[in-house]
């Protein structure tokens, strides 16, 4: 398989491209971060973007240096993925999403259109996230010096599934194979293979069987 690179991309030195790659119109791959003089985020020199066989990364989505990506995923039109970020094989990331930096995201994971999913969050294999989905990871929003070595995004575990325009709250932890529904706000640690809803979200009952992943 060839390597397509379309020539209205921009691919930054260094970037390694595995096979069969595709690099569409106006796509961004290899980008240095510009930070404020305030930022958080951490400052260092960035290894190359790495992007995987086989994976599409979409007209307009922008990929930073020091990111890795997996083989057969999709990066879909205008989304973004920020540096330090590792992204397992055949993962989707929707149009319009925003992966922040210092997140991991595991192998067959969906994160559908226009969701945000904030810095230093964790999210493992099989996960599904909905539109519009909302992460945090600053309980105090930039107002004292209590947040510095506080920021933690959420840590959504194996299978779990997360409705459109729910809100995750910094340092949750959604349990595995749990599922949120649509609209709710996360404040508080999800137990595996429970259903909550409402806000803040409640335990409404247990997933069924028949909807726990299986592989």
């Amino acid at each position: 398989m060839s390597t397509e690179i379309h020539p209205s991309a921009i691919v930054y030195p260094g970037t390694v491209l595995g096979a069969g790659v595709k690099v569409l119109e106006n796509a961004v791959v290899g980008k240095e971060p510009t930070l404020s003089p305030r930022s958080t985020a951490k400052r260092e020199v960035l290894p190359p973007t790495v992007i995987g066989a086989g994976t599409v990364v979409s007209t307009g989505a922008i990929v930073f240096a020091g990111t890795r990506v997996g083989e057969r995923v999709i990066l879909g039109d205008q989304s973004c993925v920020r540096e330090r970020v590792t992204i397992g094989d055949d993962v989707v990331v929707g149009r319009g999403s925003l992966v922040e930096n210092d997140t991991t995201i595991g192998a067959m994971t969906r994160i559908q259109a226009d969701a945000y999913i904030t810095a230093y969050s964790t999210i493992e294999e099989h996960v599904f996230i909905a539109p519009r989905v909302v992460t945090t990871n600053d309980n105090w929003m930039g107002r004292t010096e209590k947040r510095f070595g506080n920021v933690k995004g959420p840590t959504i575990r194996r299978g779990a599934r997360i409705g459109g325009g729910a809100v995750i709250c910094p340092q949750i932890e959604i349990g595995e194979d749990a599922f949120v529904g649509a609209g709710a706000v996360v404040t508080r640690d999800v137990p595996p293979r429970v259903v909550v809803v409402g806000c803040p979200a409640r335990i409404l009952r247990d997933v069924p069987e028949d909807e726990l992943l299986n592989v």
